[in-house]
């Protein structure tokens, strides 16, 4: 399994994604899956996969094989005008890949199933974000919708809904998805470290910061205990339940 999440602020954009794979309980191993194409001056466009490995390995392979094609020859990711058409032709390789690995029909195409969060900016447009499903069609965020989450998500949103705010920082962002990954990773044994993260501001055109977390990373373990000390304390501050006699 998988936990990834893209993240719209005011500032910017904010990624972080996961690095654990397993095929059974016994064989897990680490592998990346937040990728970053650029044009410097131009565009940014990162891309996070959750599902089959295979299939997440395949479109990215192709993404990028295609990329450094002629535009005349054939649509790549940058070459596209805006971030709606870039999320057209990913949703489209999406399908493809699916559809080309599978020969049993939607049944055997589900166990190729996979997901995308794509995220970006193509200068003349704002920052934004897509979730690609494994048909090949999408969604774009929202003000009301301003994070997606793909993967192992149900752990980790709660705190993400409860403490979102558009402007704030992103120091305040990653430590918010800090605590959103610890929480699914305490819960579900197939999300792990290392942690990826991107940050990207708008209109730079250019990577921000961009790290990898590891366990014994001293920022993230404070995160962690200081997180479940803070829950304690915010739930013995709870008025207790009147038991009827």
């Amino acid at each position: 399994m998988t936990y990834c999440v893209g993240l719209r602020l005011n500032k910017g954009l904010v990624f972080m994604s996961d690095t654990r794979t397993n095929a059974g309980v016994d064989n897990f191993s680490k592998t990346r899956k937040m990728f970053t194409w650029y044009v410097k001056g131009e565009r940014v466009i990162t891309l996070m996969t959750a599902g089959n490995l295979a299939t997440t390995q395949s479109l990215v392979s192709l993404i990028d094989e295609r990329s450094k094609a002629v535009a005349e020859r054939s649509p790549t990711i940058l070459h596209e005008p805006s971030m709606f058409q870039v999320a057209r032709l990913v949703g489209a390789t999406l399908k493809e890949v699916i559809e080309n690995s599978s020969s049993g029909g939607q049944e055997g195409s589900s166990k190729f199933r996979a997901s995308v969060i794509l995220g970006g900016q193509i200068k003349g447009s704002d920052p934004t974000l897509f979730m690609i499903y494994p048909e090949g069609n999408f969604v774009e965020v929202t003000e009301e919708t301003p994070f997606f989450q793909i993967g192992e998500s149900k752990y980790g949103k709660p705190i993400l809904v409860r403490a979102y705010e558009s402007e704030m920082s992103f120091a305040d962002a990653v430590k918010l998805l800090m605590v959103s990954f610890d929480s699914t990773i305490k819960a579900n044994l197939s999300v792990g470290m290392p942690l990826d993260v991107q940050t990207y501001k708008t209109d730079a055109f250019d990577i921000g910061s961009e790290t990898r977390i590891d366990a014994d990373n001293e920022y993230y373990q404070s995160i962690s205990s200081g997180w479940g000390d803070a829950l304690r304390i915010a739930f013995r501050s709870l008025p207790s339940y009147e038991m009827d006699e």
